[in-house]
């Protein structure tokens, strides 16, 4: 099985450009600490590493 990316919305988009709150919704963040997961694909990678400062990310073995 493929690993997985556990990702943490911990600072709000408000501030920033449409482009990173976009990336933030496309992630499946929708609110304030909430945790996705998501698997680990280079797509994923690029976007959690635009908005890098608005999220924790963690490697999670699935």
């Amino acid at each position: 099985m493929s690993n997985k990316l556990r990702i943490k919305y911990v600072k709000s988009a408000i501030g920033y450009g449409e482009k990173q709150k976009r990336t933030v919704h496309a992630l499946g963040l929708r609110r304030l600490g909430q945790v996705v997961e998501q698997e680990d694909t280079p797509v994923i990678r690029g976007m959690v590493n635009k908005v890098r400062h608005l999220v924790e990310v963690e490697e999670v073995e699935a």
